[in-house]
């Protein structure tokens, strides 16, 4: 916000810039949508955010729950916004027994919401009713005792609280394994900017030997096919990174490449490394002990 005052200024801004400013928060994707969003209004509507939910809709990164709380809070617009915890909620007080996982189920609890949103208070309402989820009406263990919806509640009345919301899909966890070849040649390191289909987009990183098993020490050396006059100075300790969906485990070869290698990395000297925006699982290792060239390796 300090760099960018003005929705002006975010459109003006290079997606470098952004991504950088926004290194180490996660959910890049989020990033990318905010500069797409701030392009469109101040190109497409003349700077001025738009206030009806069509409009509200056309923004990128913006779906149905963020427009209706846009508009509902912002312009008073009568359109109930169902979150998680809206959800819940509601599953609970009607007695949905149906999967929330469902879109006929998701499309059902929403005409609910609509038909209870208080109209003339659409902001006020949706607040609250995301507010009674988050505070009382959660997951585990909800205070359906000061609830003041209690009396009107078919999962306080039947005792069906744990069961409800019913959710028939599992999150698959995926496992994955990222090796990067740090090399340096001539006191420069490759870097190259991920592209589009997967995580970290637009975000740099070093040369990337992806696998779908942990490698040992000696299967990495092997599969890093390092030519025989480099020098490996180090293998990292493993990094683990989280995320929703995946477990990633990474490892660090720190290499004194003998000849430049071939593809089409940019060369960027320790120095610069700062200007680009790296994830979290980089700048991890970066910031470690075990991300060393000392004088005599880089031979100065």
């Amino acid at each position: 916000m300090a760099t960018f005052p003005t929705v002006q200024d975010l459109a003006n801004a290079s997606e470098d810039e952004v991504l950088k400013l926004w290194e180490g928060l996660g959910y890049y994707s989020r990033a990318r949508n905010l500069h797409a969003t701030a392009k469109l209004v101040a190109r497409g509507y003349g700077g001025e955010f738009p206030s009806t939910y069509a409009d509200l809709l056309s923004l990128k990164g913006v779906g149905p729950y963020t427009a209706a709380a846009i508009g509902s809070i912002a312009y008073d617009l009568p359109v109930a916004a169902v979150d998680g915890n809206v959800y819940r909620v509601m599953a609970r007080f009607f007695g949905i027994t149906d999967s929330v996982d469902e879109t006929s189920t998701k499309k059902h609890i929403t005409e609910l919401a609509n038909c209870v949103l208080d109209t003339n208070h659409p902001g006020n309402h949706n607040q609250a009713v995301m507010e009674l989820g988050a505070t009382v009406c959660t997951p585990k263990q909800p205070k359906c005792e000061s609830c003041p919806m209690n009396s009107n509640c078919i999962a306080n009345a039947q005792g069906l609280q744990a069961e409800l919301p019913v959710r028939s899909k599992k999150v698959k966890v995926r496992n994955r394994y990222f090796y990067y070849i740090v090399g340096e040649f001539d006191g420069k390191l490759p870097v190259k900017r991920r592209g589009e289909g997967d995580i970290w987009q637009g975000l740099y990183e070093f040369p990337l030997l992806e696998t779908d098993q942990a490698l040992t020490e000696l299967k990495l050396v092997e599969k890093a096919a390092l030519h025989s006059d480099d020098v490996i100075i180090s293998i990292s300790a493993e990094f683990k990174h989280i995320l929703s969906h995946q477990r990633i485990y990474s490892q660090f070869i720190l290499v004194k490449h003998a000849c430049r290698p071939s593809g089409d990395h940019l060369w960027v000297s320790l120095a610069d490394l700062r200007n680009f925006a790296f994830p979290r699982l980089i700048n991890r290792y970066l910031e470690s002990s075990s991300f060393v060239f000392d004088a005599e390796v880089l031979n100065i």
